[in-house]
């Protein structure tokens, strides 16, 4: 498989996904509650439609290949290729009608993440990265992606889903970095990443996430220059407590404090 046709099959999944959630997006949907009485993890009829989507598509084309899905579970994981697939990362901005949510694919090769993508169909924008470069495509047009340098906490723009998805003790260190930091601001889910990539967003700091949460960030952060891990320090795809900057001087002062 070259990266000619990687790069364009992961359009058709993405193109797939989009056309199966936009028709539900801002509409009176269905919300099931998945949490079982704890906290609450909606899905809906657009998670599940772009899921088997973008699976059909990857069984057709690369039946030899496995899959891992939040809606509908493992297949051949154990295979050379592995996809990773969160057909809505946001589900909960998704039915509040907010914009900032995305679908997330990555490729794993032996067990390693080698391509990922966040594509957002309603705003009409694609994140992309292999590790080594990463790329925006949207309305305004297509451009590398470089996150920034920022020199300390102190000059950094900080983001998180919310702490309330933290456990009190991690809601307590999150928030010895929240203090420390210029600006914080809430509910970016994988969008937060993305502006990370992009230059806007200094730092993301996350705890609770499953690995299809991150693993089609990876290659986007690391390609754009920055650096993602869990809190600490060792590699991200596990998911869990996840920390992402820019540059590494705030990714290794956030760390310290993280672990404290």
């Amino acid at each position: 498989m070259t990266a000619i046709d990687f790069t364009a099959f992961v359009d058709r999944l993405a193109s797939a996904s989009g056309d199966a959630i936009l028709p539900f997006f801002r509409t009176s949907l269905n919300v099931e509650d998945k949490s079982r009485g704890e906290k609450f993890d909606p899905v809906t009829a657009a998670d599940r439609a772009a899921e088997m989507a973008m699976r059909t598509l990857i069984r057709r084309a690369f039946p030899e290949h496995g899959i891992v899905g939040e809606e509908y579970g493992d297949e051949r994981v154990d295979a050379e290729y592995v996809w990773v697939l969160d057909p809505i990362d946001g589900t909960k901005s998704f039915i509040s009608g907010m914009p900032v949510w995305g679908t997330l694919i990555a490729l794993m090769r032996g067990g390693e993440p080698v391509y990922g993508m966040m594509h957002q169909p309603f705003t009409r924008e694609r994140f992309t990265g292999d590790g080594g470069s990463a790329k925006y495509r949207g309305p305004t047009g297509e451009r590398a992606l470089r996150a920034r340098r920022c020199a300390a906490l102190a000059e950094a723009t900080l983001m998180t889903t919310s702490p309330l998805l933290m456990s009190d003790a991690e809601r307590d260190m999150f928030q010895k970095v929240e203090r420390v930091s210029r600006l914080s601001r809430y509910g970016g889910d994988c969008y937060a990443y993305c502006m990370l990539a992009a230059g806007h967003v200094d730092l993301v700091i996350e705890s609770g996430l499953k690995p299809y949460d991150v693993i089609p960030l990876m290659p986007i952060i690391a390609g754009s220059g920055g650096i993602i891990t869990a809190w600490d320090g060792s590699p991200a795809q596990a998911g869990g407590r996840i920390v992402a900057a820019g540059d590494k001087r705030v990714h290794e002062a956030a760390m310290k404090m993280l672990q404290g």
